[in-house]
């Protein structure tokens, strides 16, 4: 049931980043306006909702298989990206370098230092 409260969960920002992407004709995916007003919410309530956090586990698993469709479809329009792949290419290297600093950035702050410091410790005999 924790499973299902968490999905309707997600399911709802969905929908309130839709509609706010409608009412202010945001440049954005309501997906992506969702996630944010989610985050937003997360930040200001300053707890973890114990469904929405089971849920997301059981998304990450699947990433692959949900990044797949964007993925294929660049193949069918890839004549248009031709002219622009200098632009493409930097802002795939750009976007990987920010997404390393960002996630060791968040390890640093959200790992408890025990674990990262015991790990970088040999061990003992």
């Amino acid at each position: 049931m924790t499973l299902l409260r968490g999905f309707l969960w997600l399911l709802g920002f969905q929908l309130l980043g839709q509609a706010a992407v409608e009412w202010l004709s945001l440049p954005v995916s309501h997906a992506m306006a969702g996630l944010l007003l989610l985050l937003v919410w997360l930040l200001v309530t300053r707890r973890l909702n114990e469904s929405v956090a089971t849920a997301s586990q059981a998304l990450i698993g699947q990433l692959a298989m949900l990044i797949m469709p964007g993925v294929v479809g660049v193949f069918f329009v890839i004549d248009e990206f031709a002219g622009h792949w200098t632009a493409v290419m930097l802002a795939l290297v750009l976007g990987t370098f920010l997404s390393v600093l960002t996630t060791l950035w968040l390890m640093q702050r959200f790992m408890p230092g025990d674990l990262v410091s015991s790990e970088t410790q040999e061990p003992r005999p």
